[in-house]
């Protein structure tokens, strides 16, 4: 079987070419036509000879995704693709714009064993998890497509990023190297539905991207009946490794907050919600949730999410509301691929 020549590190390609009987430096021009240039085949690296092209398409492969599908947003610009993985698996990504450029939101598993039920990903449950390579190639086929530079990267797509934990710190690893797309450690954001465990591995690696907690609850009985997860680790488990995670790296932590009509939206909850946070280098990020049809979930209407962030800040929580953005083109996670399904 060939092996994933995408998802091996520069340390990795120069080992295999070493074992090939090849000089190590080749490994570098192989890994910048793989991760700046982005080619497809081994033909296209016009500097390696024959030779070792050909040695080269014996023992692996470039894996990387096609677009299925793509809507663009008429509102503002946002791109929603659906991705068909090698073996015919799809996943999603979504490129927004902002003044200071370009984020792209990557998926980091085919659907998710989380089961929180206001979330479209995990309704078809899961599959596998994505490779670094498959990760890498979201990016790499996004900014080819629309020949923008991404500047920015949400691990908030499809899956648990904590769930798939040792391909995606690869990812991290490669897509920040100065031989691939270079994408600075605090230009990343990595989303987490509370994998404590994960938290805790994560803070050992000591990479200072931004986590973002999918908090979404004020207390274990509210959690516990929407996100699964507060099973295994409850709210107190979790912000004690949100504090010794913000201990260790200095590094402010974001709360995902999904605004849902009369479950979590009361002024009781934005008030317990404070007590939770308080003291803790955090911000709270409010987001209207998603409408689901397999879901009775609706979104907070504007008066009660105002009256929500008035009692944040008045406590002391910096809060903001997230701006929606391709609203028309179903870009939350998950809705593209099941209607492909």
């Amino acid at each position: 079987m060939k092996k994933d020549i995408k998802s091996l590190s520069l340390d990795e390609l120069k080992s295999e070419l070493i074992e090939m009987g090849e000089k190590p430096f080749k490994a570098g021009q192989i890994y910048l036509w793989l991760h700046k240039h982005n080619v497809d085949s081994f033909d296209e690296m016009t500097n390696i000879s024959k030779d070792l092209r050909s040695n080269l398409e014996k023992n692996y492969d470039i894996y990387t995704c096609t677009i299925e599908k793509k809507l663009v947003s008429v509102y503002d610009d946002t791109v929603k693709y659906l991705f068909r993985l090698n073996d015919g698996e799809l996943i999603e990504s979504v490129v927004m714009k902002y003044k200071y450029g370009y984020t792209i939101c990557v998926s980091s598993q085919v659907g998710c064993r989380m089961g929180c039920n206001f979330c479209a990903s995990g309704i078809a449950g899961f599959i596998r998890n994505l490779t670094p390579s498959e990760i890498l190639s979201q990016i790499y086929v996004a900014q080819k497509d629309l020949s923008v530079r991404i500047s920015h990267i949400v691990m908030m797509g499809v899956g648990e990023p904590l769930d798939n934990f040792d391909n995606v710190i690869k990812f991290l690893r490669m897509i920040s190297d100065e031989n691939g797309l270079n994408i600075g450690m605090r230009n990343i954001s990595l989303s987490t539905c509370g994998v404590v465990s994960g938290i805790y591995k994560l803070m050992e690696e000591k990479l200072q991207l931004t986590l973002s907690i999918s908090l979404h609850a004020p207390n274990d009985e509210i959690r516990s009946r929407t996100m699964p997860v507060n099973n295994k680790w409850n709210i107190d488990e979790l912000l004690s490794a949100c504090r010794d995670y913000i201990k260790e790296t200095n590094r402010r932590i974001s709360f995902e907050y999904a605004m849902i009509s009369g479950v979590n939206d009361s002024d009781a909850c934005a008030k317990e919600l404070a007590s939770r946070l308080k003291g803790m280098l955090c911000h709270v990020n409010l987001i209207p949730v998603n409408s689901v049809k397999e879901r009775d979930y609706r979104k907070s209407n504007k008066e009660r999410i105002v009256s929500f962030i008035k009692i944040l800040e008045k406590n002391g929580i910096n809060a903001t509301v997230r701006r929606t953005l391709g609203s028309d083109i179903n870009a939350s996670c998950g809705q593209l691929r099941r209607g492909e399904k």
